[in-house]
């Protein structure tokens, strides 16, 4: 298993990944909205050379009381072909796009997902850390990320998407 940035010549293979993964297109149309803006990033899991998972982290901004400094990310969507679910795949893709992300520079990564798979790798309610979200969503699900300890510290205020996210 590879895990590595994604290649112009894997754009097909991705929106197959994430269509096959919701068992619909929007999170596929999303990714193809969001490729090419700028603080948006993107890593696909190979086996064999073949695309078996996507994960793409593109920027939030909060509205609020926040330091000026504050780089943050949503992780949104993280995909992996059905045949291939449950083997440690998207665990791999979230572990690997952390690191990235830390080493560029971001502060912190949310995410809308379950508790119990992504509290594993330290998200935690965003509630604790001041934050919220800007969709009607219950608050163990939507969760944040401090790459860097403690710069939430006195935080507070609502997480707004790019407008792409509206149409998913």
């Amino acid at each position: 298993m590879e895990i590595r940035a994604e290649q112009p010549e894997d754009l097909n293979a991705i929106q197959v990944v994430n269509t096959a993964a919701f068992g619909r297109a929007n999170e596929a149309h999303l990714v193809n909205q969001l490729r090419g803006i700028a603080d948006t990033f993107s890593f696909v899991a190979t086996e064999s050379q073949q695309i078996v998972g996507h994960i793409l982290f593109s920027p939030v901004i909060v509205e609020g009381s926040y330091p000026d400094n504050l780089r943050m990310l949503g992780l949104a969507p993280l995909a992996v072909l059905p045949q291939y679910q449950r083997q440690g795949i998207g665990s791999l893709l979230i572990r690997h796009g952390l690191v990235q992300c830390a080493h560029l520079g971001y502060k912190v990564i949310v995410v809308l997902g379950y508790p119990e798979f992504y509290s594993r790798f330290g998200f935690i309610s965003s509630k604790r850390k001041g934050l919220k979200c800007e969709y009607s969503v219950p608050d163990d699900v939507f969760m944040v990320l401090e790459l860097q300890d403690g710069v939430l510290d006195g935080c507070s205020g609502t997480v707004r998407y790019r407008s792409e996210f509206n149409a998913v």
